[in-house]
């Protein structure tokens, strides 16, 4: 396969992103999956449902070897908690999502990879209004891949049913365990980079939260 049909996957305990690795597995990507556990904050449910549903992926779509037989696992409840002071928290999730756009560029430089594949959809939650998307994927070097993007939220539970993920996916998800009342949905990206340069600057978390990387087997 060719190094262009390789991309690094962020994968969560929700509906949409197994969805969207699997439509990618059928355009024939190569998938390495990389979850972002947000323990201590929550528990383990997420990364056992995350693991859960790659698995049953593996072993259900035509070529689910595609998909990398490790879940690169990193903890970043320890760093979340440090986006909950006052005048970072409005801006929660799209640091939120910036970092974990650092941390899969990390694996994207490690691995050759082409491009960075998330779940994200058109406005379902706030971080994914059209402005909060742009500045998300300015933390990121690579093309972002998002084939839910046009799709209601229906459209994808259809699908996660058929694909069999449904299931496996259900139940609270607690990505929003420390956001704010009021989100933003317009980023200020000069607002975002100062917020992050008090912290160390975005790179620094990256490497903070990449210290916690172990491997699980999806096999």
């Amino acid at each position: 396969m060719g190094e262009n049909q390789l991309c690094i996957a962020l994968v969560s305990g929700g509906i949409d992103s197994p969805v969207a690795v699997a439509r990618m597995v059928r355009a024939g990507w190569q998938i390495v999956p990389v979850h972002c556990s947000q323990e201590p904050i929550t528990g383990s449910e997420a990364e056992d449902k995350t693991a859960s549903s790659m698995r049953h992926l593996q072993s259900t779509l035509d070529n689910g070897e595609l998909i990398d037989s490790k879940l690169r696992v990193v903890t970043v409840g320890h760093i979340l908690a440090k986006l909950t002071e006052k005048d970072t928290h409005r801006d929660y999730f799209v640091h939120m999502k910036r970092l974990f756009n650092g941390i899969a560029n990390y694996f994207a430089d490690e691995m050759g990879a082409k491009a960075i594949l998330t779940g994200e959809n058109m406005g379902q939650v706030s971080s994914q209004t059209l402005g909060n998307l742009g500045a998300i994927e300015e933390a990121s070097r690579y093309r972002m891949l998002r084939p839910l993007l046009g799709l209601d939220k229906q459209e994808i539970i259809d699908e996660a049913r058929k694909i069999g993920t449904f299931d496996i996916s259900s139940g609270p998800e607690m990505c929003d365990a420390l956001g704010p009342d009021k989100p933003s949905t317009v980023a200020n990206l000069t607002r975002l980079r100062d917020h992050e340069s008090r912290l160390g600057g975005l790179e620094n978390l990256v490497a903070e939260s990449l210290s916690s990387l172990r491997f699980r087997n999806l096999e």
